[in-house]
């Protein structure tokens, strides 16, 4: 029982600094006049708070679940934060299809890793290099952009909009959005209550890993199938919080930005930071034949229906009921745990 405590502590300290961060990016977005996107790709798109969970998980011997935290945390973008975000504010999108095509193209990287059958220090640096090339991509499409995606300008011109005033009449709204009572605060100030915030993530996420283990002691779940369900959710609250606010306040691509950059994140510099920081890790058979496939599914799915340019309520559905099939198959099948006969 303590161990379920201590994890819901780590998950409420985590929400809570999720919804802090996200106000003082937007913020200092607007103050540096900085693309508010590229600051999402890094401060939110990064996932500290998975990235520190599973290189704890796995420096403790528990690297199935770090494993099950990679893959269920694309499942859960798309599959729960996506999908709620189309059932609750269906809404037009005008995604770059540059961004669509790599997010896309990028579950084609777990699939080599599930051939190779183990990730090593090489095939790890590798991932991460890729996603450094992702971010410096967005950096410079950003910039060259002739209207940067998700700059601050467009956010401010939406609040004027909104308000009936000039863009300028209040800095601290993405659309109807309240970013942050500190709006007296410089740009590199917000950044720093950022920096804090994201401290906050890295500790809830710390605290949920020292919950992890007595969790799968006392109910016997499967290492991976815990990864990839129970503990990613809870993950994944903050990412809910993310897209689904922005959107119903209409700024919808703030959340669509967060979704694209999780997803590409995970599958290379996350897993390739956990490898680094706590050894090798081996690509099960159940991946291969299970949540890899789901994946790549839900992946393609969602990249047709924000292709479409319009995130409609059937999107969410399909979306939301092939997560919650995930779930079924992952417990049923393969989240049994053979009897100790002693």
């Amino acid at each position: 029982m303590m161990s379920i405590l201590i994890f819901a502590a780590g998950a409420a300290l985590l929400i809570y600094s999720a919804e802090k961060l996200i106000t003082y990016l937007v913020g200092a977005a607007r103050g540096l006049a900085i693309s508010v996107f590229l600051l999402a790709v890094i401060f939110t798109g990064i996932e500290f708070d998975d990235l520190v969970f599973g290189v704890a998980l796995n420096l403790e011997g528990m690297e199935e679940v770090a494993l099950g935290v990679v893959f269920g945390t694309v499942v859960s973008m798309v599959g729960v934060v996506l999908a709620l975000a189309a059932l609750l504010v269906p809404c037009r999108v005008d995604v770059p299809k540059d961004y669509l095509v790599i997010f896309a193209l990028s579950p084609l990287v777990l699939v080599g890793l599930a051939f190779v059958g183990e990730v090593g220090a090489g095939l790890a640096i590798l991932l991460i290099a890729l996603f450094v090339a992702f971010v410096a991509y967005v950096a410079v499409r950003e910039r060259t952009r002739a209207v940067p995606m998700f700059r601050d300008s467009e956010v401010m011109e939406r609040a004027g909009h909104v308000r009936g005033g000039t863009a300028s009449d209040d800095l601290s709204h993405t659309g109807d959005i309240p970013i942050t009572s500190k709006r007296h605060l410089p740009g590199w100030a917000l950044l720093g209550l950022a920096f804090l915030s994201l401290a906050g993530l890295v500790i809830g996420a710390w605290v949920m890993t020292e919950g992890t283990e007595g969790i799968l002691d006392e109910f016997g779940i499967a290492g991976t199938v815990f990864g990839a369900t129970i503990a990613t959710l809870v993950l994944t609250l903050e990412d809910i919080f993310l897209t689904v606010e922005p959107a119903r306040r209409g700024a919808p691509l703030i959340g669509i930005g967060n979704v694209i950059g999780s997803v590409v994140f995970s599958v290379t510099a996350k897993l390739g930071i956990i490898v680094l920081a706590g050894g090798e890790i081996e690509v099960t058979e159940d991946v291969f034949v299970w949540h890899l496939p789901a994946l790549i599914l839900l992946i393609g799915f969602s990249t047709y229906a924000l292709w479409t340019g319009r995130l409609r309520r059937w999107h969410g559905v399909v979306l939301l009921a092939a997560y919650v099939l995930y779930w079924i198959v992952s417990f049923v099948v393969f989240g049994v745990v053979p009897a100790d006969d002693d």
